[in-house]
C-alpha cells in the first residue's frame, strides 16, 4: 500500500469512528431529553454535552460556552437553575454504562479529587488537601464511583464534600443552593451511599476498590454485610484485630496464610500478574 492509499484509509476510519460517536451521542441525548422540562434546556443540554466531549483545553462555564456558540453564562443556569432531574440522569447514565461496559467481574472504584477555586462563594470551597494540586489548597473535592470492566470504564456517580465550616453555616450554605436538609457526611459515608445505590441497582461487579481514605473498619465492616469482595488501602498505622483460627471455620478465604496457613493457599502477585482460578 502506497503511503497515499495509508492516508486514505486512516481518513476514512477516522470520519467513521466521528460518525458512530455522533450518533451515539445523539442517542445519549434522546435518553437523557425527558429529564429536562422546557425544550430550551434539552437543546442546552445537548450542545452541553458536545462542549464537554470537544478538544478544548479548558472548560469553565464560560469557555464551554463559548465554544458551543452561546451567547452569555447560560451554561452555569443549566446546571444551576434550569428545571432538570439530574439523580434520573444520573440513572439513566448509570443504566447506559451496564448496557456497554457491564461483566460480572467488573469493579467498583471509589475515590475523590479536588478542583482548585478561587474566592469562598463555590458550595464546599475550603483550604483542604487536593490531590490536583498535591497540598492543601482553597478548593472543592468531590467524591466518584468508577466502573471499570474489561470492556472499558465510566464515572456512574458523584457527590460532592462538604467540609464541617460549611455544615455549621447555613446561611452560607443557602447562598450556595444548599438545602436545610443537607448535612454533614464524610467522604467515606459519601462512597458508601453510591456505593448502596449501584448495589441496589444490581450493577454486575465482583469487586470494590479504594485507598486510604476509604479503607476504614466501618466500610469493611459495612461491605462484609453487603457480602461484597474488596481491596482497600490501610493507612501506614492501621490496627488489625486478628481472630483465633477456631473463629475461622467457613470464612477463611479472606484471612492471609500467616494467620491460618492451613487453611489459605495465598500465593504473592506482583502488579498486573495474571491468577488462576480462585481456591474453593
Amino acid at each position: 500500500m502506497t503511503m497515499e492509499g495509508h492516508n486514505v484509509t486512516e481518513t476514512t476510519e477516522e470520519a467513521d469512528v466521528l460518525q458512530r460517536a455522533t450518533e451515539e451521542l445523539a442517542h445519549v441525548q434522546e435518553r437523557i431529553g425527558s429529564r429536562f422540562r422546557r425544550a430550551e434546556a434539552r437543546q442546552r443540554a445537548a450542545r452541553f454535552l458536545q462542549g464537554v466531549l470537544a478538544p478544548a483545553e479548558r472548560k469553565n462555564g464560560w469557555q464551554l460556552a463559548e465554544h458551543v456558540g452561546e451567547q452569555g453564562p447560560h451554561v452555569q443556569r443549566l446546571l444551576g437553575e434550569a428545571d432538570w432531574d439530574e439523580e434520573a440522569v444520573r440513572d439513566d447514565l448509570r443504566t447506559y454504562v451496564v448496557e456497554h461496559l457491564g461483566e460480572e467481574n467488573a469493579v467498583f472504584v471509589v475515590d475523590e479529587t479536588g478542583f482548585v477555586q478561587k474566592g469562598k462563594k463555590s458550595a464546599g470551597v475550603a483550604r483542604q488537601y487536593s490531590g490536583t494540586a498535591g497540598r492543601r489548597e482553597n478548593s472543592q473535592v468531590g467524591v466518584f464511583l468508577l466502573y471499570a470492566s474489561s470492556r472499558g470504564a465510566a464515572f456512574l456517580d458523584r457527590a460532592l464534600y462538604l467540609p464541617e465550616e460549611w455544615m455549621s453555616d447555613r446561611v452560607r450554605c443557602r447562598e450556595a443552593g444548599i438545602s436545610d436538609e443537607v448535612g454533614f457526611a464524610t467522604k467515606g459515608e459519601l462512597a458508601r451511599q453510591m456505593l448502596a445505590r449501584a448495589f441496589a441497582a444490581d450493577v454486575p461487579a465482583g469487586w470494590v476498590a479504594g485507598d486510604t481514605v476509604y479503607g476504614y473498619d466501618e466500610m469493611r465492616l459495612w461491605l462484609d454485610e453487603q457480602n461484597k469482595n474488596y481491596v482497600l488501602a490501610g493507612g501506614a498505622v492501621h490496627f488489625l484485630h486478628i481472630v483465633h483460627v477456631e473463629e475461622l471455620a467457613g470464612k477463611t478465604s479472606a484471612v492471609p496464610s500467616a494467620f491460618a496457613p492451613q487453611f489459605v493457599p495465598w500465593e504473592p502477585l506482583g502488579v498486573g500478574a495474571r491468577r488462576g482460578k480462585p481456591p474453593e
